[in-house]
């Protein structure tokens, strides 16, 4: 069963829990996602099934749009509502409009510190699993984009916001530090992610829709139209002769898309069968092959 599927995910489970729960239902180990959501933080999680998760190579910079709400007066460990208080807590009245000048400086490219609690390898080791035995977590800052942030409202000492970022930004750390900014500590209270690259949270599935569908033997009538993914290539019909070739890997000409670098092939209307990339001219060799290997015909004299 190969396809892109996605969860909204529930808060309370890893994303690798989502993974084990669909291969249960599906019954293939082949499952991975494409960019892990706090157990806490609910929302878009897509999912890539059987030979489509070659495909996680093209989305490890997706940008991903968010919202959430902030809680002001103290600092945690995690920079989230699961952690420890690491400062005093104290009752503050945030204001909408000083709020709206400090998230100025924290737009566009940005030096952020991962949070210690994160996933973040120092010396091959995630930073969590040192920051649990409380060793010393010695993270370094990282450059990060920021495309929009903007605080929505205030209610007492919560704010909400909405923000849209680049691979590899935590919310939980402008969080913590825009709490730093205030001199006041604060940490993300929740967060629920909307989107990640062309995937929203309309085309997502509740983890409890899946076995019915399962059982049915329709899960694919759940997944992303092919036709859909990776919108910013284009992408061509290949005909029974190129398709054949394609499986097994080897190239062909494409004259409809000369000026390509990089193109969608596919097969009738649903199957993709390959993201190949030009080599000259009109000739495209496949990057990677998705569909199964043609069958070899012998002949005998």
């Amino acid at each position: 069963m190969n396809g892109v599927l996605i969860i909204d995910k529930p808060g309370g489970m890893t994303s690798h829990d989502v993974v084990n729960r669909v291969r249960h239902t599906v019954g293939q180990r082949a499952v991975g996602h494409l960019g892990t959501l706090d157990p806490s933080a609910t929302g878009v999680l897509p999912l890539v099934l059987g030979n489509l998760t070659r495909l996680a190579q093209f989305y490890t910079a997706s940008e991903k749009d968010y919202e959430g709400m902030i809680r002001f007066g103290y600092s945690t460990d995690t920079y989230d509502a699961e952690g420890e208080a690491t400062s005093p807590k104290v009752d503050v009245q945030v204001s909408l409009e000083e709020l709206k000048v400090r998230i100025r400086r924290f737009r566009g490219d940005i030096e952020q510190m991962p949070p210690p609690f994160s996933a973040k390898k120092i010396q091959g080791v995630p930073a969590y699993k040192l920051a649990r035995k409380q060793k010393n977590v010695p993270l370094k800052s990282v450059a990060v984009h920021v495309k929009s942030l903007e605080i929505c409202s205030v209610e007492g000492a919560c704010a909400r916001f909405t923000a849209s970022v680049g691979s590899g930004t935590y919310m939980r750390s402008i969080a913590h530090d825009l709490g730093q900014e205030m001199g006041c500590g604060a940490h993300l209270e929740s967060l629920r992610r909307t989107r990640v690259a062309e995937f929203g949270i309309d085309d997502s599935h509740r983890l409890e829709e899946l076995e019915p569908v399962a059982k049915q033997e329709a899960l694919e009538e759940l997944f992303v139209h092919p036709r859909k993914l990776l919108p910013h290539l284009p992408g061509v019909t290949a005909n029974d002769e190129s398709a054949a070739k394609i499986r097994n890997g080897r190239a062909v000409n494409l004259p409809e898309l000369s000026k390509a670098k990089l193109v969608k092939v596919f097969y009738g209307q649903r199957e993709l069968i390959c993201i190949a990339t030009r080599v000259a001219g009109t000739l495209f060799q496949p990057k990677i092959v998705l569909a199964e290997p043609a069958p070899q015909l012998l002949f005998r004299g």
